[in-house]
């Protein structure tokens, strides 16, 4: 795959790709938009933003939620898919950033996946929300990119590794987003699949 023929197709695919808000997106704060990454795994964001919204409403930062008990941060998280086991990781991702950050998440990827519920996918998409030259690689960008050609890989990291070879670096940051607001706008992989055979023709 030449670089050419991908930004073109990637320009194609933002084109096409729906405008609906993702859970990375506009937050009040950094702790808010990675509390609502860490939550976001493996659910919809609908229900995700639905969930934070009401959450930060009483509890907006890394301060007040420390102060809870598990079956609190529970409650709170409760329709979210495994919403035990990342409540634990909200909460303890709280006290920590409490602790050690003042509450404010670092702009470091070594550091953030330090954190309890920060793993590589949710530091880079947590980073490119703010600016920073990274790409989460996640099933939406996963399949879209074996797809396209893109890479022949099938892991994150090394997805990740080549996504960053074949596209300059001014375009990291929006990979992530575009590609999954365009898989949630077509869900079903026979409609997918003949968007993306449209996109393959461009040359």
């Amino acid at each position: 795959m030449n670089q050419k023929k991908a930004l073109k197709q990637f320009h194609e695919i933002e084109k096409l790709k729906g405008d609906m808000r993702l859970a990375a997106e506009e937050w009040d704060s950094k702790f808010q938009t990675l509390i609502a990454v860490i939550l976001s795994a493996r659910s919809l964001d609908e229900t995700t933003i639905r969930v934070c919204e009401n959450m930060f409403k009483k509890y907006p930062n890394a301060k007040s939620i420390s102060k809870l008990s598990v079956e609190e941060v529970e409650n709170l998280v409760r329709k979210i898919n495994f919403y035990r086991n990342k409540a634990k990781r909200v909460l303890n991702c709280s006290k920590v950033l409490n602790e050690n950050y003042r509450g404010d998440p670092p702009m470091d990827f070594g550091k953030l996946i330090e954190l309890p519920g920060v793993g590589g996918k949710t530091a880079n998409v947590f980073l490119s929300e703010y600016g920073g030259d990274a790409i989460g690689v996640d099933t939406h960008v996963s399949y879209i990119s074996q797809y396209l050609k893109w890479t022949k890989n099938n892991k994150p990291e090394r997805i990740e590794e080549d996504l960053k070879k074949l596209f300059p670096k001014r375009h990291w940051r929006r990979l992530n987003p575009t590609l999954v607001k365009f898989g949630k706008k077509y869900t079903s992989r026979r409609e997918k699949n003949e968007v993306l055979n449209g996109v393959k023709k461009i040359r």
